[in-house]
C-alpha cells in the first residue's frame, strides 16, 4: 500500500515539496521556527484534548467540548492506531529524493509511519467540531489552522502532502462522527431530566461550584 501510495501521489507529493524547498530557501529559513512552534503546538493532538476537558466544565460550552474530546479521540484511533501501522508509509525523510531538502530545514528525526498526517487530523478534527458547533459566522477559520498545520508539516519533510490530505479527510470525518454522538447523548441525556445523574451533566457548571465554595 505504501509503494501504491508513493507511485499514485509522486507527482503531486513532488510538486508540494520542490514550492515549500523553494520557499525555504527564498525566505532564507524564517519560517522554520514558527512552523516548528506549530508542529509542537499539535504534538499529539494534547492541547485539543486539554481544551476539550475545560469546555467540559461549563454548561454553555459543554456539548462542543464533549464533541472535541470525541473528534480527536476517533481521529488519533484512525489515524495512529489503525491507518500508520497498517499502510506503513516511511517518513519523507527517509526517502533519498527528499533527504536533502530534509536537511536545508534543519527538522528533527521522527519516528512512526507517514499515512496519513496525525498532527492534520487532530486540526482538522478540531475545526470541524468547531464549525459544527459554534458561531457559523465565525467557526470556519479554525480551517485556518488546517491549513497552517499541513504546511508545517510538509515543510519540515515530516509528511508528505498526500498524507496531511489524508489527515484533512479522517479528521472531518472524525469531527462529523463526533458531533453526531455528542448529539445523540444530549438528546437522551435531555429526555431523562428527571433523573438525577442527567439532570446533573447537563446543569452543573464549575463557576457554581467555585461561587458556593466562596459562599
Amino acid at each position: 500500500m505504501a509503494e501504491w501510495l508513493n507511485d499514485v501521489f509522486a507527482t503531486y507529493d513532488g510538486a508540494i515539496f520542490d514550492a515549500m524547498h523553494s520557499l525555504a530557501e527564498s525566505a532564507g529559513g524564517f519560517f522554520t521556527p514558527f512552523f516548528k512552534l506549530v508542529t509542537l503546538l499539535g504534538e499529539k493532538g494534547i492541547i485539543f484534548f486539554v481544551a476539550a476537558i475545560i469546555l467540559t466544565l461549563f454548561k454553555p460550552t459543554r456539548k462542543f467540548g464533549v464533541c472535541l474530546f470525541g473528534a480527536v479521540a476517533c481521529g488519533a484511533l484512525i489515524t495512529s492506531v489503525i491507518l500508520k501501522d497498517l499502510i506503513a508509509r516511511p517518513r519523507p525523510m527517509t526517502d533519498p529524493t527528499y533527504a536533502a531538502f530534509w536537511q536545508a530545514v534543519g527538522s528533527p528525526a521522527e519516528d512512526g509511519f507517514s499515512f496519513p498526517s496525525g498532527h492534520v487530523t487532530a486540526v482538522a478534527a478540531w475545526a470541524t467540531a468547531m464549525l459544527l458547533c459554534c458561531n457559523k459566522k465565525w467557526s470556519w477559520v479554525g480551517y485556518i489552522g488546517v491549513i497552517v498545520m499541513a504546511m508545517a508539516r510538509v515543510y519540515l519533510i515530516a509528511h508528505y502532502a498526500s498524507d496531511a490530505l489524508a489527515g484533512i479527510i479522517v479528521g472531518i470525518v472524525s469531527g462529523a462522527v463526533a458531533y453526531l454522538i455528542a448529539g445523540l447523548i444530549f438528546k437522551l441525556l435531555e429526555k431523562r431530566q428527571d433523573n438525577r445523574f442527567c439532570s446533573f451533566v447537563l446543569g452543573w457548571d464549575i463557576r457554581d461550584i467555585a461561587k458556593n465554595k466562596r459562599d
